[in-house]
């Protein structure tokens, strides 16, 4: 499956993320968006009217991760918005198979993330009916964390039954996502990467998206032969 680079606004300027977003524009496959609601994690971000109006601003898919308490209830607004994608929380649904069938009906990815607490066999049985599962490689909930290499099992984990299922799930990582750990994430098994600091702490958030791309593409390749 293609490298998707996905550039998280949660480390850019959101006094102007318009701009931001095009900073990043041309080099980036998704935008990814943190939406928190100081319940389900200790953090409070945006909500569906400012991502509503950055879907009306850019034209690069938006990748919605919604950290927050009752998804059954608010999630599908996101898919009806214009999301691409739009991920939940299996620890915070009550109904992960429905929910996941209500963002495909709205037009949008289904994607399950689970925290590095939760194990795979959580949602293995439900696994055939997401687009993309998202492996936390951080606890949820901030920005610019320490990466947890004990997660890269987990990833290996879901790509392994993937493969034995013949699923073509997109397997995504985020948290601490940088030119020092994609590729031990490519190695593991993900092909789509969320990077917020490791793109938008430098000068040119475009070309760190490209030069994760390379590394990734660059380690899936070797794992290839």
């Amino acid at each position: 499956m293609a490298v998707i680079i996905a550039p998280s606004i949660l480390s850019a300027n959101f006094s102007r993320l318009a701009d931001e977003c095009a900073r990043v524009a041309e080099a980036a496959d998704w935008l990814h968006v943190d939406v928190m609601d100081n319940h389900f994690v200790p953090n409070l971000t945006i909500g569906l009217p400012v991502v509503a109006d950055l879907l009306s601003a850019v034209q690069t898919d938006i990748d919605c991760h919604l950290m927050i308490n009752d998804p059954d209830r608010w999630a599908p607004a996101y898919a009806e918005a214009g999301a691409a994608s739009v991920t939940f929380h299996h620890e915070a649904a009550r109904d992960s198979v429905g929910l996941c069938r209500a963002l495909r009906r709205s037009g949008a990815r289904a994607g399950i993330a689970i925290k590095p607490g939760t194990p795979v066999s959580a949602i293995t049985p439900i696994a055939h009916e997401a687009d993309m599962i998202l492996i936390m490689t951080v606890e949820p909930g901030f920005g610019g964390q320490a990466f947890m290499s004990e997660c890269l099992r987990k990833v290996t984990e879901v790509r392994d039954f993937a493969r034995s299922r013949d699923l073509r799930i997109i397997v995504q990582v985020d948290g601490g996502v940088s030119a020092a750990t994609i590729e031990q994430c490519a190695q593991a098994g993900a092909n789509a990467f969320v990077a917020g600091a490791a793109v938008y702490g430098t000068d040119d958030p475009a070309a760190a998206v490209q030069n994760l791309r390379s590394l990734a593409e660059s380690a899936i390749a070797r794992c290839a032969h």
